[in-house]
């Protein structure tokens, strides 16, 4: 199995997170329609957030 260097784990949690972020803000968008939802959406919104640090960070670490 090749070794995956810092850009490439740093590429898949992007991915991840990107993947996670949109699970969240589609159970708060379309699942949950009280005050709990805008919590999701909230969420979300961080891990986007996060996965754009991540992909900013790629080519710099």
């Amino acid at each position: 199995m090749k070794m995956m260097n810092k850009n490439t784990v740093l590429g898949w949690a992007t991915f991840i997170m990107i993947i996670i972020g949109l699970v969240l803000v589609g159970l708060g968008a379309f699942k949950y329609n009280e005050v709990a939802g805008w919590g999701f959406v909230s969420v979300g919104v961080g891990f986007f957030a996060n996965a754009w640090v991540f992909y900013a960070l790629k080519g710099r670490v």
